[in-house]
């Protein structure tokens, strides 16, 4: 099984993003989380601000949106050169419409679902779809707690996943993975993990993505 990790920018150092992403250089994508003091109780980083980011990142750029509105704002991330877009299910009212306009825009499509989500109310969009994002805390914050009551809700979207006979769709964790929650979470059945505490608050990034990738694959 391919192991991904996505360092969460969130947990970076604003003032100097340019080296701080460089310093997650062997990470697979850098997680640009995107929010709107909406949907979620935080603002983050405006189109303008996610446009520069995506445009100078050397890594791909998986874009993640907290917002209230992706049905019409989503695709604005896809042409600005995001790797991958995930909306949240919770927030859009025309989930395959957003998925239509987010693959014509030339991304990867992901969709979350929010920790009180059940994994049914996706379970008919995983063949649309390559990615789910399955919630391990509540979205808005980072720095939480894992969520270990969503391992269930991870093992049964895996299940449901390996099903899937033709463009599998990752399954990704974000919030609260750590060197003491990933290998709970990949057992479960994630291949793609978002990390920000556990990298960019280690004394070295590098080794703590290394770290992450090794516990996750055994």
């Amino acid at each position: 099984m391919a192991i991904r990790i996505c360092p969460s920018i969130l947990n970076a150092d604003h003032s100097r993003l340019a080296e701080e992403i460089a310093a997650v250089a062997t990470s697979d994508l850098l997680h640009l989380d995107v929010m709107d003091n909406i949907f979620v109780p935080n603002q983050t980083f405006t189109l303008d601000e996610s446009r520069e980011i995506i445009a100078s990142s050397p890594l791909p750029v998986d874009t993640h949106l907290m917002i209230a509105d992706p049905d019409l704002r989503a695709v604005h991330y896809a042409k600005a050169g995001s790797a991958s877009v995930t909306f949240h299910l919770e927030a859009s009212a025309d989930p395959i419409g957003t998925i239509n306009q987010l693959r014509s825009a030339g991304s990867r499509v992901g969709i979350a679902i929010k920790p009180n989500t059940p994994f049914e109310n996706v379970r008919a969009l995983l063949s649309e779809i390559d990615m789910l994002l399955v919630m391990t805390v509540e979205p808005g914050f980072g720095g939480q707690k894992f969520m270990s009551d969503q391992l269930p809700k991870i093992e049964e979207a895996h299940r449901a996943i390996s099903k899937i006979t033709v463009k599998r769709p990752w399954l990704q964790v974000d919030g609260g993975i750590s060197i003491e929650t990933i290998a709970l979470a990949a057992r479960a059945g994630a291949d793609t993990f978002v990390a920000g505490s556990a990298i960019y608050r280690a004394e070295d990034p590098a080794e703590a993505i290394r770290t992450l990738r090794e516990l996750a694959a055994q």
